[in-house]
């Protein structure tokens, strides 16, 4: 496959993703947004990867959107007068150009069956930013800064970021970032619960590929896909009940899959050996993913 905006490496299971316009500090463009949108659709299908990384090339994770291309610098159609009617069906091809671009990166990652860790080795601003709060956890440099701007630029969040980051953060701290519109340093960015910890840019990539490995190494693939799906869907909901009802088919499934597995290495005291992979996912699953998204 060929990619123009991005690089991917895969070693022992971790794929690397690196966001690759160097030259423009990594500025997010239409066509990085359908490479990415398509990278976080396609792992789910690649039983050779158990974990996502991205970073950025060179010195920048992320300068935001490319504000130096020609028309309108979002890749939106000028031309339409949308309305919330006209967003009902998100697939629809007459809204193809009215969607948020970095909004389809983000409900791709949010639909990963693999975790993913965002190193953020340079400045992160903008959509550089919002694209990694649909990640599991955000390493960043010491050098690293971290920029919601929107304030800044007379625009609104995107990405779904008005869903993301309260739930990171909590409502008050949200708010407050996203009005001052402030550039944080690494420190600052950790004490607001944006990142999950703060490493010496030399060590940032052995870092997240550590937790990778600690979240995946020697783990089933569809448990941590369930458990991954679960966790970031079921927080919203508002009754226990409705939690209960998809936490009983995943355990039913798993226990008869990985689990029957892992039961019988702790009985035998060995490591488990778990092959049910994660392109093949129970069969609730897909029904269960559609149901959410169209609640």
């Amino acid at each position: 496959m060929t990619w123009t905006t991005l690089h991917h490496r895969v070693e022992d299971g971790i794929l690397t993703v690196t966001l690759d316009r160097p030259d423009r500090l990594n500025a997010f463009t239409p066509t990085m947004a359908g490479e990415l949108e398509r990278t976080f659709t396609e792992v789910n299908e690649d039983d050779d990867v158990r974990a996502v990384v991205v970073t950025g090339a060179g010195t920048a994770f992320c300068a935001g959107m490319d504000l130096g291309s020609d028309g309108n610098v979002f890749g939106l159609d000028e031309s339409l007068t949308p309305t919330l009617t006209d967003m009902s069906d998100l697939n629809s091809p007459d809204i193809s150009r009215v969607r948020d671009t970095g909004g389809r990166v983000t409900l791709a990652i949010h639909a990963c069956r693999k975790p993913v860790i965002a190193a953020i080795n340079g400045p992160a601003v903008g959509i550089g930013a919002t694209m990694t709060l649909a990640m599991d956890a955000r390493l960043m440099s010491t050098t690293a800064r971290f920029g919601l701007v929107f304030g800044r630029l007379g625009i609104t969040p995107e990405a779904a970021s008005t869903w993301f980051l309260p739930r990171l953060v909590g409502l008050p701290r949200a708010l407050d970032l996203l009005y001052s519109a402030e550039i944080l340093d690494a420190e600052a960015a950790e004490a607001a619960g944006l990142a999950n910890a703060v490493h010496d840019p030399d060590h940032l990539a052995k870092e997240a590929r550590a937790l990778a490995d600690r979240w995946t190494l020697g783990r089933s693939r569809v448990a941590t896909a369930l458990t991954r799906q679960m966790t970031v869907r079921n927080a919203s909901l508002e009754r226990p009940e409705d939690a209960h009802r998809v936490e009983s088919l995943a355990m039913f499934y798993s226990s008869v899959g990985d689990g029957a597995e892992g039961v019988s290495a702790f009985r035998e005291k060995r490591t488990p050996r778990f092959t049910r992979p994660a392109s093949a996912m129970p069969p609730f699953y897909g029904e269960w993913i559609a149901a959410t998204e169209n609640a």
